[in-house]
């Protein structure tokens, strides 16, 4: 084959084994949207960083034991067998895109299926392990060079945050029904284990896991006959109609018109509508005074300049004696202090303005600007690596059902990516899902 300019110069290495079997083909070059996709429909011109790119590339490969294919099927350098193999059908574009933006570029080029991979999960998993290393110490200052601040338009301020909740949880109810299980739980499991302690996860037992992880919120927040719940972001409403049917009265709060609706109309057919109310309203505006209050992987979403006042509310309407109770994705601090100012291929294509506590900042931001503490911790990540495989399973296998609805190549393309990145970082750790318990400094215990 004709080697690509932007990659280094040295002999390919041939592998000793067979390559690895071709799998789907790519899809052709500017069948991209530009409208809808523009970023990924325009491939930068950035020879000198790719060239760069090129050898970042190679050395990541040598280190990381990863099998780099090339087009004609050749290997960019030696791999021992069974190594994780990343697919280019596009090699240029591949590069100008990393060169010029990173690890954005690195989705992008995804998206745009400028590369592939058998085992998807697994080759994120080789990246995501101490990704920091990924580029050397000496030249940590190229980052400077692609690295961006997410914008203004996207922070979640009590003026953007619907905006941003729209960009994902209002996409379709019917997207989300094709890959959650029948309780439209959007968050993760807890699953029966081994006598080892590893989860037990198939998609027959998702929905009893799922319930399993709503009673121990519940739980957690001693929610019971009369207690007031307030609830941080409603999902679908599951987690509202688990506490109405122990006798609580639920207001949950949501920013998503789609899932006000539907989880409206849920409630209204298990007849609890009387115990459960669902509005349209941000967590600052929230009023009145309850015995617990719940979250599930919402606070996420805050953004780290909006804790302070995130707690300060919950502080606010909780009663004395009552007892707070979030579900957190949590990662190490370091890592969540050198990506707080940086704009993420998550952020641009997923999650727009949120960034990942970690355990510490979240004891920071209570003990800073409330009167709460954290009096019980307790973490489960494996299971959620568990979750998302079986979401990221039954999203593959209807993706017919998803272009039906009208999402095109691109966006089945994004979605993949995102599941399997996600589930990459909780399988290596980089990533951990916690329920924790706050109380009163008077009460905490």
């Amino acid at each position: 084959m004709t080697r690509p300019a932007d990659l280094p110069t040295a002999p390919v290495t041939e592998p000793a084994t067979a390559p690895p079997p071709a799998g789907p083909a790519a899809p052709p070059a500017g069948a991209v949207d530009p409208a809808r996709w523009p970023d990924v429909a325009r491939v930068p011109h950035a020879k000198l960083r790719a060239a760069v790119a090129g050898r970042l590339l190679r050395r990541v490969a040598h280190r990381r034991g990863l099998d780099v294919r090339l087009p004609d099927g050749s290997a960019l350098v030696a791999a021992p067998p069974g190594a994780p193999v990343l697919r280019l059908h596009r090699p240029a574009d591949f590069l100008a895109r990393v060169g010029a933006t990173g690890l954005i570029g690195f989705g992008e080029s995804y998206q745009a299926g400028d590369w592939d991979a058998p085992d998807l999960v697994g080759l994120l998993s080789v990246l995501a392990t101490a990704p920091e290393t990924l580029v050397p110490t000496g030249a940590q200052w190229l980052r400077r060079l692609y690295v961006q601040r997410p914008p203004a338009a996207e922070l979640p301020t009590a003026a953007n945050a619907r905006r941003n909740i729209h960009h994902h949880y209002d996409l379709s109810n019917e997207l989300f029904a094709l890959f959650l299980d029948r309780t439209m739980t959007y968050s993760s499991a807890v699953f029966p284990t081994t006598p080892s302690g590893a989860p037990l996860a198939t998609w027959e037992g998702l929905p009893e896991a799922q319930h399993r992880k709503i009673d121990r919120l519940l739980d957690l927040a001693a929610v019971g006959p009369g207690s007031r719940v307030l609830e941080i972001g409603t999902g679908w409403g599951e987690l509202a109609l688990r506490a109405a049917a122990r006798g609580a009265r639920v207001t949950s709060l949501t920013l998503s018109e789609e899932q006000l609706g539907l989880a409206r109309r849920r409630i209204a057919e298990a007849g609890l509508a009387d115990r459960a109310d669902v509005r349209l309203c941000d967590y600052r505006a929230a009023e009145g005074q309850y015995d617990a209050v719940v979250s599930v992987e919402m606070i996420e979403a805050v953004g780290r300049q909006f804790w302070p006042e995130y707690f300060r509310t919950v502080d606010r309407v909780l009663a004395p004696g009552g007892r707070v109770a979030l579900q957190a994705i949590t990662m190490p601090h370091d890592r969540m202090i050198a990506s707080s100012n940086t704009y993420t291929w998550i952020l641009k294509y997923i999650f727009p303005g949120g960034l990942i506590p970690s355990v510490q900042a979240i004891d920071q931001a209570t003990a800073r600007h409330t009167r709460l503490r954290v009096a019980a911790d307790h973490a489960w990540g494996p299971h959620y690596a568990e979750t998302l495989r079986l979401w990221r399973e039954r999203f593959t296998d209807r993706a017919a059902d998803v272009a039906a609805l009208g999402f095109d190549q691109v966006f089945r393309r994004t979605w993949e990516l995102y599941l399997a990145y996600s589930e990459a970082g909780f399988r290596t750790g980089y990533l951990d899902v916690r329920q924790i318990l706050l109380t009163r400094e008077e009460t905490a215990r």
